[in-house]
């Protein structure tokens, strides 16, 4: 029997990349750097998880003229804070929308008594500023486990953040089901053990999801969705 849902975030719960790329080319322009993301770059940075990551790969693979500071891990999460920050104000005034049928689904799941968690590599700030729009300023009570950010050692693709949620939640990997939208993800939570279903986007279309589920564009059909999974749905409420 399934028992939670885990979520990753960005591109599962909202179409949350670009949001991502035009604030870090906002953060460029603000710390006086020529450099500027388009989507063919950012499409091959999406490689990388973790935003402090992806600019470490961006300097090592495309910009072997860069002359790093001496404190050059300073440097970047000083870059990111000035990128995190024009995201989440980005994400505060509404222009990254859940996905279609996300909200229901939370809404639902949660009501039925199925337990709700999170499993991402974006930081706390970049989750809460998104649900508090999306869910509410409760939006917390949903999720019984919240697994974002540099709590753990090795992100996506690695396994560790699917483990750290699994452990704070209680469960077996066979009680849950995780929700991905990226090859990294699915790799992630594959190698915990986790049945996983793929919402694909823009930039994870193409992506080999070998060993998925199931892979869908999108939510809208929720009804479709929980078919898929096994689920019944009385009274517009799941249950298992």
């Amino acid at each position: 029997m399934m028992k939670a849902i885990i979520f990753d975030v960005d591109g599962t719960l909202a179409d949350t990349e670009d949001g991502h790329r035009l604030s870090f080319n906002k953060a460029f322009l603000d710390t006086g750097l020529d450099w500027s993301w388009d989507v063919a770059m950012y499409d091959k940075l999406l490689k990388v998880t973790g935003g402090k990551e992806r600019i470490k790969y961006f300097v090592s693979n495309f910009l072997p003229g860069f002359d790093t500071p001496a404190d050059y891990d300073g440097f970047v999460k000083k870059l990111h804070a000035v990128k995190t920050k024009h995201y989440t104000t980005m994400l505060g005034e509404g222009h990254i929308p859940l996905r279609p049928g996300v909200k229901q689904l939370i809404e639902e799941a949660h009501a039925a008594g199925i337990t709700l968690a999170i499993a991402t590599t974006t930081t706390p700030e970049n989750v809460s500023a998104l649900l508090e729009v999306g869910l509410g300023k409760d939006w917390e009570s949903y999720f019984s486990a919240n697994g974002c950010g540099d709590i753990v050692p090795h992100k996506k693709p690695a396994p560790d953040i699917y483990f750290w949620v699994l452990e704070k939640l209680g469960l077996s990997a066979g009680d849950c089901i995780a929700l991905e939208d990226s090859e990294n993800g699915l790799r992630s939570s594959l190698a915990a053990g986790i049945k996983t279903y793929v919402t694909i986007n823009h930039y994870t279309r193409n992506q080999d999801f070998t060993g998925a589920a199931a892979v869908f564009d999108d939510l809208s059909d929720l009804d479709g969705f929980y078919r898929t999974v096994g689920w019944t749905l009385p009274k517009q409420k799941i249950s298992v």
